[in-house]
């Protein structure tokens, strides 16, 4: 009995130093994951989460933002858990809903006898604008190879109907199911289809205020297309998000290692797709097969692109497509939002000082964001900064246009 005794004062012993050490570890564990949120959490409010730098070329312009789209001064807060460009450009289209929009398809004829696809939200649910012949029309362009169904594209719509207003959605040649009827697709210099798309909505609803939101691509098409246009144009403004501004400078960009290989190849193959679908109509013009074998987004232009639209080598074509060498001739205002961290868009390249030098433009940057993902909050699934941005410049033009006249 003794001996029993004494293993059970034993064993108390051992399970009583055991627990002792146990709660120690505990402590100290606990203790090491509050200091490191602690010191997280300073890291994100210190580096991350900061106003973004607005960037007006007059005070009036810069006064209107300020007054009526106050998300331009308010601190952008991306989720603490994914904050990095190339995260929030990746996650974006799987983090964000979906919402369900209606569209009624219209296929409109060009000159040269092809055809653009035209994807309306007529909104005749409005309260706010009942009368469809006044309703404020929302031109929407998606991004190189996206259509209608985007989760950008969708998001806006379902901001645009919040607020009453009609949405267009202009699908590049060939992208949105419609087949292809002469040899020819689009690209960022180009801007005789969007003209036509315009001068088209503008005649069907001719008593309807319009403004256009470009994405990506879509973007710079209008940029270049307010910069070759002038006053000549029915758009009482423009927003503009994640904007490639120096075609050279976004390509480069995209040819490093790592963005080749998550961006690169992935849009490169995408475009392929697309000339492949309508290879029966293009393979009569161009070589289809050098087509298919390019690697990067760059050879698809010197082998597809440039030669489509006539210019003697890529490096002309490139040159045409930047909308930097076009911003000194926008007169029409326009707000454009870019990340600083944007692979696609890279920092250096975002024309700060030529936006400076014209009244009708203003430039809102924020530190991060990436390539249209501008996540936000902790679990950004129903809205983004991007959206809000488009909420509020898109309803202050539409309702407070007259302030910006004349702003030179």
């Amino acid at each position: 009995m003794i001996s029993l005794d004494l293993g059970w004062d034993v064993l108390g012993v051992y399970v009583e130093n055991q627990v002792s050490v146990g709660l120690q570890g505990s402590s100290v564990g606990l203790a090491l994951a509050l200091g490191f949120g602690a010191a997280y959490a300073c890291y994100y409010l210190t580096s991350i989460a900061k106003k973004p730098k607005l960037v007006a070329g007059g005070k009036k312009f810069y006064e209107f933002l300020r007054d009526h789209c106050p998300v331009v001064t308010e601190t952008y807060y991306p989720p603490f858990w994914c904050w990095e460009s190339r995260v929030q450009t990746l996650l974006r289209p799987f983090v964000t809903a979906k919402p369900w929009v209606s569209y009624r398809n219209e296929l409109i004829r060009a000159p040269d006898g092809g055809q653009i696809s035209l994807d309306w939200f007529d909104n005749d649910s409005s309260t706010s604008h009942p009368d469809p012949s006044s309703r404020p029309t929302i031109l929407l362009l998606p991004g190189l190879t996206g259509t209608s169904r985007e989760s950008y594209i969708l998001h806006m719509v379902q901001q645009s109907r919040e607020l009453g207003y009609r949405c267009v959605v202009f699908n590049n040649r060939g992208v949105s199911g419609e087949k292809l009827l002469t040899p020819r697709t689009y690209c960022a210099a180009n801007t005789e289809d969007l003209e036509m798309v315009i001068d088209h909505v503008q005649k069907t609803h001719p008593a309807a205020p319009i403004m256009a939101a470009g994405v990506s691509m879509g973007g710079m098409m209008l940029a270049n297309y307010l910069g070759r246009k002038g006053r000549r144009t029915c758009l009482k403004g423009v927003v503009v998000f994640s904007a490639g501004w120096d075609v050279f400078e976004c390509t480069a960009s995209l040819e490093k290692p790592l963005d080749r290989f998550l961006f690169n190849s992935y849009l490169t193959s995408c475009l392929q797709a697309s000339v492949h679908r309508h290879r029966p109509v293009l393979e009569k013009n161009y070589d289809i097969d050098h087509v298919m074998k390019a690697k990067t987004i760059r050879e698809f232009d010197e082998r597809f692109t440039s030669i489509m639209f006539g210019y003697p080598t890529n490096d002309d074509y490139y040159r045409d497509a930047s909308p930097i060498h076009k911003l000194k001739s926008v007169q029409v205002p326009m707000l454009c939002l870019n990340a600083a961290d944007d692979v696609f868009s890279p920092n250096h390249a975002i024309p700060v000082e030529a936006v400076k030098q014209n009244p009708n433009l203003a430039l809102l940057i924020t530190c991060h964001g990436g390539h249209i993902g501008f996540l936000e909050g902790l679990w950004p699934r129903q809205s983004t900064y991007m959206d809000r941005v488009f909420r509020q410049f898109a309803k202050a033009v539409i309702e407070q246009g007259s302030r910006l006249t004349n702003l030179q």
